[in-house]
């Protein structure tokens, strides 16, 4: 994913969970470190608007006396808020204005029966509900047996896929048995969706091109040759916005590439090229672009075709678990 630019310059997140509904005082007193307790941890998001549901996801932990928070948007990388604090009952979040950063302007919600629930604020003072629910851990799963590789793409047509955007899948095309992307349309997403399994996919990016491979339709496996200087976990093999290759390879244009992924709950690894660049690491949360924010659902398998350039695919083959030993909390 390539950072999408906001739709307004200055972000300010407000979050308001007072039991009471208190509203904030420019001289109001802080809350003792206990008032955050209940709000501390990962929150799967959904931010209702008008045109459909938006997932996001935010994290509230505590360095001291103060809250921390980082948050997803529905497109770009994990931000952290620049400023968190709890007055009265109400924790107040302030992001950052920059081009990584797409979401909302405002939320505001009360906790009610372990959801957190109330409004957002989005461009041109627009008002969305939204909910929020505790993330599952999603630990403490093993798989003890796989099933067969499942041919995803066949060669000849988009058999067992569907567009998210038909009136812009003209972007994608079968060239030469190629599943091919060529510049700024419309999500391929697969109709078939997985919980945990091991994922094979060749791909070949052209220059200044970008795309991505999302696990469950949450969880984005980067792909560009056009993200210049930014940071690791946003470069190719990361999981975009949380999660940086090490070793980092170089950028190969234009040249065949394979990415062999295993997710098992949310833990994940990484083979690119042959070589373990993530190896069993926790994904914290979904990443931008996001189908939903259900994680503990199966999701399908997508590819990116919403950034610019030119990306082949080839060989694309999936091994559902069969046998899955499972601790979901």
């Amino acid at each position: 994913m390539h950072p999408m630019k906001p739709l307004w310059s200055t972000i300010a997140l407000t979050l308001l969970f007072a039991s009471g509904g208190c509203s904030h005082r420019a001289n109001s007193r802080q809350n003792p470190p206990a008032a955050m307790t209940p709000f501390l941890g990962r929150w799967d998001v959904t931010v209702k608007t008008p045109s459909r549901d938006y997932p996001s996801w935010i994290e509230i932990a505590e360095t001291g006396a103060q809250p921390q928070a980082l948050v997803v948007g529905f497109a770009g990388a994990a931000t952290h808020a620049i400023q968190a604090q709890v007055v009265d009952g109400a924790i107040e979040l302030s992001m950052p204005s920059h081009a990584d950063y797409y979401g909302p302007g405002q939320f505001t919600g009360k906790l009610a029966k372990g959801r957190l629930e109330g409004t957002a604020k989005g461009p041109n003072g627009a008002i969305w509900p939204w909910t929020g629910r505790r993330a599952p851990s999603l630990t403490g799963q093993t798989v003890s047996r796989w099933g067969q590789p499942i041919r995803l793409f066949n060669g000849r047509n988009f058999a067992g896929w569907k567009f998210a955007d038909p009136s812009k899948a003209k972007v994608w095309r079968i060239e030469r048995h190629l599943l091919v992307k060529d510049g700024t349309g419309s999500e391929l997403i697969s109709t078939a969706q997985y919980s945990n399994f091991k994922l094979h996919v060749e791909f070949k990016a052209g220059p200044n091109s970008n795309s991505g491979v999302y696990l469950r339709g949450r969880y984005e496996v980067q792909i560009e040759t056009n993200s210049g200087s930014a940071p690791a976990d946003q470069q190719e093999g990361s999981i975009y916005g949380f999660l940086a290759p090490h070793p980092a390879l170089p950028r190969r244009v234009n040249v065949w590439q394979t990415y062999d992924i295993t997710l098992v709950g949310r833990t994940v690894t990484v083979a690119q090229n042959g070589t373990t660049i993530i190896d069993h690491q926790q994904i914290p949360g979904i990443t931008g672009g996001a189908l939903n924010s259900n994680e503990e659902s199966p999701g399908p398998i997508y590819l990116q075709g919403s950034e610019a350039g030119r990306v082949e695919f080839r060989n694309i083959a999936i091994q559902p678990a069969l046998l899955t030993a499972q601790t979901l909390h």
